[in-house]
C-alpha cells in the first residue's frame, strides 16, 4: 500500500509539473501576443484555491491534479464590449494563433532541457557499458558479442553508459539489425553486426540487454581463497588465502558457483582438491565438513576487480550540461517520434502502450531511485507530452495547428461545421487510446 501511495504521489507531480509547464508555454505567448486570458488553472474541477492578478487573469489550484488549462478570451463566446475585442484569441492573425498554440509543447522540450542539465550539473552515477554473462544461443552470443568488452558506440553513434545503450537499442525495436562498436579486452576494437530479425522484446518482463541475451558486466566471485575460518575443514587441510581451487575430485571448476555446488555436494566426505598456489598446481586431501545438510569447507573468496573507471559519475559544468540537456531532448524526440512511427507501420504494437497506470509506477520507481533519476523521467514524460500534443489529431494542439495552417493557404478559417466534426473524431481516437493503455496496464497488473 505504501508503494502504491509514493507511485500516485510521484505520478502527481510529475504530471503536475509537466502539464503545468506546458499551459504556462500557451499563457507566456498568449499574453506577449497581447491576448486577454480569463484563467490559469493548475488541475480541473473545483478551485481549492485561486486569487486574481493585476493582469485580471484568474489563477487557480482545482481539485483534480490531473492535468491543467488556460482559458482566453474569445470575442464569438464571452460577452466583451468593442474596446476589448483587441484582446480576444480568436481576434489575432494566424501566425500569433499558431504562436500560442504551438508553445505548449515548445515549453515541454525547454522543461526537458532544464530538468536534464539540472540533472547533469548534479551528477548521475552511471556504469560504463561492459558487457556481463552472454546466455548460449543468445542473439548476443551469435553476433559475436563477450563478456569483458565495451560497447563505445550504436549505429556510428557513441555511448557513455547503459542508458545511452538501452536509449539507442529502443530506437531500433522493429528493425532488421544494428552494429555494435565494441572494445574487447586486449583492446581491439571492432564492429559487430547484431540481427535483430528474432528479437522479441518485451518491456514488461525483461530489459533490452536480457532480451538479447546478455547482461550488465558484474565482477565474478571467484574460486581464490580471501578467508579461512578457525576449526574448520579448510584450515585442518593446509589450505592458504590466495589458493585458489580448480577442480574437486577430478570435476573442473570453473568459478564459485560451480565450487560451491561441488562442495555443497559433499557433506562430511573425504575429497581431493586440485589448486592452484604460487603459480604451481598441487593436490591436497580434505575432510569436508556438514553445515544444514550441505556440504562444508569453511572458506571466504574474492570478488574479481572492476575494470578501471567503469563506476563513474556523469557530472558536467553548466555550459556542457546544457549542450548535454538539449542533445539529450533531441534523442528522446527522435526515440518518441521514431516509436509512434513504428506504431503506425504495425512495426512495433499497441500492447507496448502505456497509460496513467504505467506511468504512475515509472514515476514512483524513479523517485524511489532519487532526485536525480526522477528528473530523467520527468524529461522523458515532458518530451512526450510535447510530441504527442504535436500530432495533427483535433483535440490536441496538432490539431488546431493544422487548422490553422490550412487557413494560412486558403486565407479563411476551416468552416465551424467541419472543425465540430473533426474535434468529435479526434475525441474519439484519444478515448479509444487511453482504454487501449489503460486496458494494457491492467493486463500487466494483473500478470
Amino acid at each position: 500500500m505504501e508503494q502504491v501511495l509514493w507511485s500516485i504521489g510521484a505520478f502527481i507531480v510529475a504530471l503536475g509539473l509537466v502539464v503545468t509547464f506546458h499551459e504556462f508555454g500557451h499563457f507566456w505567448v498568449a499574453r506577449r501576443c497581447g491576448v486577454k486570458v480569463l484563467t490559469f488553472s493548475i488541475g480541473f474541477g473545483k478551485p481549492l484555491l485561486r486569487w486574481k492578478g493585476k493582469d485580471g487573469t484568474q489563477y487557480q489550484i482545482a481539485a483534480v491534479p490531473l492535468g491543467g488549462y488556460v482559458r482566453m478570451l474569445d470575442h464569438e463566446v464571452d460577452a466583451v464590449s468593442d474596446h476589448e475585442v483587441a484582446g480576444s484569441f480568436r481576434a489575432k492573425s494566424v501566425g500569433q494563433r499558431f504562436a500560442v498554440v504551438v508553445a505548449g509543447p515548445m515549453a515541454n522540450f525547454i522543461f526537458s532541457i532544464a530538468a536534464l542539465w539540472l540533472m547533469l550539473m548534479i551528477g548521475m552515477p552511471a556504469l560504463k557499458p561492459i558487457i556481463g554473462e552472454v546466455a548460449e544461443g543468445s542473439i548476443a552470443e551469435r553476433a559475436g558479442l563477450v563478456r569483458g568488452a565495451e560497447i563505445t558506440a550504436i549505429d556510428s553513434r557513441n555511448v557513455q553508459d547503459w542508458q545511452d545503450v538501452n536509449m539507442a537499442l529502443v530506437r531500433r525495436i522493429g528493425d532488421a539489425e544494428t552494429t555494435f562498436r565494441i572494445r574487447e579486452q586486449n583492446g581491439v576494437e571492432r564492429d559487430v553486426q547484431v540481427s535483430l530479425r528474432d528479437w522479441n522484446f518485451d518491456p514488461d518482463s525483461e530489459s533490452t540487454l536480457n532480451s538479447l541475451g546478455m547482461d550488465v558486466f558484474r565482477p565474478a566471485i571467484t574460486s581464490t581463497i580471501a578467508m579461512i575460518a578457525e576449526n574448520s575443514p579448510a584450515s585442518a587441510a593446509d589450505l592458504r588465502i590466495g589458493d585458489k581451487i580448480i577442480g574437486i575430485d577430478g570435476t573442473q571448476s570453473r568459478n564459485w558457483e560451480q565450487t560451491r555446488e561441488l562442495i555443497a555436494a559433499k557433506p562430511n566426505t573425504q575429497g581431493l582438491l586440485l589448486i592452484e598456489r604460487d603459480g604451481q598446481q598441487e593436490q591436497i586431501n580434505v575432510q569436508f565438513g556438514e553445515l544444514e545438510g550441505r556440504g562444508y569447507l569453511g572458506i571466504g573468496t574474492s570478488e574479481e576487480p572492476y575494470p578501471d573507471g567503469y563506476i563513474f559519475t556523469l557530472q558536467h559544468g553548466p555550459v556542457q550540461a546544457f549542450a548535454g540537456g538539449v542533445e539529450r531532448t533531441w534523442q528522446l524526440m527522435g526515440l518518441t517520434v521514431g516509436m509512434l512511427k513504428k506504431l503506425v507501420t504495425g512495426d512495433i504494437g499497441v500492447n507496448n502502450l502505456s497509460g496513467p497506470v504505467g506511468i504512475a509506477q515509472g514515476a514512483g520507481a524513479h523517485a524511489s531511485y532519487g532526485l536525480v533519476y526522477f528528473l530523467s523521467f520527468l524529461a522523458l514524460i515532458s518530451v512526450s507530452l510535447g510530441v504527442l500534443n504535436l500530432l495533427p489529431i483535433p483535440m490536441l494542439d496538432g490539431g488546431h495547428l493544422l487548422f490553422y495552417a490550412i487557413e494560412w493557404v486558403r486565407g479563411k478559417p476551416v468552416s465551424e461545421r467541419i472543425q465540430e466534426l473533426s474535434f468529435r473524431v479526434g475525441l474519439l481516437v484519444l478515448v479509444t487510446l487511453l482504454a487501449v493503455t489503460l486496458f494494457n496496464d491492467i493486463g500487466r497488473l494483473i500478470s
